[in-house]
């Protein structure tokens, strides 16, 4: 897939975060109450500021944390609709140039995404 940087994706971001994706950004030196917020089921989610990802440079259009980011911008345009399965996100202006190879390949992953994260959230709530 070809990225046009436009930002649309980073425009108040749900994007889900898995337990390994909290501890690369922390890692990376930053702390989860600059990043991270819990949802009313238990996911942990990426923060917004001012409408846009905590992470996105609005003025450079560019992701800040390009190397460390969230495997779920990673796979990014493929998402699961709960109408439709995995689908390339409407949204995204770049959606033709995801390939038919890509979407199996990327599709996969966000099935296994989702599996982690739901138990993660589950084995949260346990506690």
């Amino acid at each position: 897939m070809r990225c046009s940087h436009c930002g649309i994706c980073c425009e108040n971001t749900e994007m889900m975060l898995s337990n390994a994706d909290v501890e690369r950004l922390e890692k990376a030196g930053y702390t989860r109450q600059k990043f991270m917020r819990y949802d009313n089921h238990g996911f942990a989610r990426l923060r917004n500021c001012h409408g846009f990802c905590v992470f996105y440079d609005v003025v450079k259009c560019r992701c800040l944390i390009y190397e460390h980011r969230p495997l779920g911008c990673r796979i990014y345009p493929v998402i699961y609709s709960e109408q439709a399965g995995i689908v390339v996100d409407d949204l995204c202006p770049m959606k033709n140039t995801v390939s038919e190879m890509e979407l199996k390949r990327k599709g996969k992953k966000v099935v296994e995404l989702l599996q982690r994260m739901d138990n993660e959230a589950t084995s949260r709530s346990a506690r």
